[in-house]
């Protein structure tokens, strides 16, 4: 039977009581009761309860299938404050689809047998969420002040320093044992992940994590830190390092240097992390989560809400129900309003070069103002979409977005294309191929000025000029580095110049051996 609306004393009919929900104010008064409005058609009350258990005990749910909507009840007036301003920050998607998450007008969810979460299906996913959430808080008490044994012992734990390439983490309420590959499968969804150093310090189990950018470290900081690993348990605490570089002598259980896989593995023993007294054994049962993300899917193998197995067996419906595989992250931006009499595949690879490397671009054939275009990493895609939405390119402010796509399609075979589809894989002209490049330190918002280097000494101030004049394009000013010739400034008349700049003169060749290469400088002459 088609679900209602939430129950009153003078109201028993189920079509009269639907008719009375209405979008509620996106500012209301706190209420226990949550609504939430716009979700699938296909959603399930396991999923509606996925969405509030990490911030507490729910106590009821109600789907209103036919509208689009559902309304939640936590056991806790702080617990739906705590959810709503967390949603408040991020958009809560359910089936790749953005929700929006406000207080009820009701302060009780009333509901009888007419209603949906009378069905089995519906009690069922209570019931498991009552069972995760008293297992969770029972397991917090036996386990209060558990750590792990020391790791790494004589590693000095830093102070917090300023926005860097290197994380501190500090994981508290450590019911379970937190090995250094989960640590990296959280930890890589936001960039490349180039060192690991696990500890013990202080009673708490710590680790530094470095990064080729800053970008890349503050994004997982922001998505990451208080999120818990698993339900109620294993807390996220995150803060810069004042370390700008990790120096990792072995690669074991301990440590890694994933940029050197050659070193020795020294004295890890992962058995001693298993072992440690007062840790529980790890909920694992190859379940994945629903973390919210900085790309609006989910991360597998990690936090919020991160369903542990507890005393639930992985057989079970309602379980089932509540760890549902999550989505991979996004590589493809889709491109839009572009200038369709000058841009071209080329075009694009150069410019959204800059932010990552670019793995294909498609010009749409039937849409020639619009692209799709696939980086290399989820981050790249999220920096270059940060950057240059908005950006005028050949005269036209470009819309950039996240596109539905995983992959760009190669034309096949006697498919028509025009040349609209190229695969730069393997280019050269990748920025970011090598790990810890310089040029990870240097990737800074589209501006007037351009950072030029890869200048040969044979080339003058006025040979450069030319160069950009032939092209089309007044310098403003123009200022070698004073310590190293092979680099300079160049000043345009405006960032529209510098974009259309930075897309025919990057890769200009100077020389028979140098070409030049162009970014966006973080200062002006």
């Amino acid at each position: 039977m088609a679900p209602a609306a939430p129950h009153h004393a003078d109201n028993n009919n189920q079509d009269s009581a639907a008719k009375k929900v209405k979008l509620e104010q996106n500012v209301g008064k706190p209420s226990r009761v949550i609504h939430i409005r716009n979700i699938p058609n296909e959603t399930t009350e396991a999923e509606i309860i996925q969405l509030g258990l990490p911030f507490g005990r729910v106590t009821n749910v109600l789907v209103l299938k036919g509208k689009n909507q559902a309304f939640l009840e936590m056991a806790e007036e702080i617990s739906a404050v705590a959810m709503v301003a967390y949603f408040g920050g991020c958009v809560a998607q359910l089936r790749g689809r953005a929700v929006y998450v406000q207080f009820s007008n009701h302060k009780e969810l009333k509901t009888d047998q007419t209603h949906s979460n009378a069905s089995a299906s519906a009690q069922a996913a209570l019931q498991a969420a009552q069972v995760i959430s008293n297992s969770a808080g029972a397991a917090l008490v036996a386990g209060a002040g558990a750590a792990l044994q020391p790791a790494n012992g004589g590693t000095e734990i830093q102070v917090e320093g300023g926005p860097n390439t290197v994380l501190r983490v500090i994981i508290e309420h450590m019911l379970y044992p937190i090995v250094l590959d989960v640590l990296y499968s959280i930890f890589q969804r936001y960039g490349k992940v180039l060192k690991i150093v696990t500890f013990t310090k202080n009673n708490s189990f710590q680790a530094l994590i470095q990064y080729p950018d800053t970008g890349s470290a503050q994004m997982a900081k922001t998505a990451l830190d208080g999120q818990n690993i698993y339900n109620g348990c294993c807390t996220l605490r995150i803060d810069y390092s004042k370390m700008t570089c990790l120096n990792v002598k072995y690669n074991n259980d301990k440590s890694r240097d994933y940029t050197n896989p050659t070193l020795p593995s020294g004295d890890g023993d992962a058995h001693q992390l298993l072992t440690s007294g007062g840790v529980l054994a790890p909920p694992f049962l190859g379940l994945g989560s629903g973390l919210a993300s900085p790309y609006g899917v989910g991360v597998g193998g990690v936090g919020l809400p991160a369903f542990g197995a507890l005393t639930l067996t992985p057989a079970s419906p309602a379980l089932r129900a509540l760890t549902a595989p999550p989505l991979p992250l996004a590589t493809v931006l889709l491109v839009s309003n572009l200038n369709e009499e000058m841009v071209t595949p080329d075009a694009l690879f150069t410019l959204f070069g800059v932010y990552g490397d670019v793995q294909r671009v498609k010009i749409l054939y039937n849409k020639k103002d619009s692209a799709l275009i696939q980086m290399a990493e989820p981050h790249q895609a999220h920096l270059a979409m940060t950057h240059m939405d908005k950006l005028r390119v050949f005269g036209k402010a470009m819309r950039v977005m996240l596109s539905k796509h995983q992959t760009v399609q190669l034309p096949k075979e006697g498919q028509p294309d025009a040349g609209l589809t190229r695969d730069y894989s393997q280019s050269p002209l990748h920025r970011f191929k090598k790990p810890g490049s310089k040029n990870y330190q240097n990737i800074y918002p589209p501006s007037a000025t351009l950072h030029l280097s890869n200048i040969p000494a044979t080339v003058s101030e006025d040979d450069i000029k030319e160069a950009f004049t032939k092209r089309g394009f007044t310098i403003k000013a123009f200022k070698f580095f004073p310590k190293d010739r092979k680099m300079a400034l160049v000043q345009l008349a405006t960032i529209d110049d510098a974009v259309a700049a930075l897309i025919k003169m990057h890769n200009y060749q100077l020389s028979e051996s140098n070409h030049l290469r162009v970014s966006f400088s973080k200062s002006s002459i």
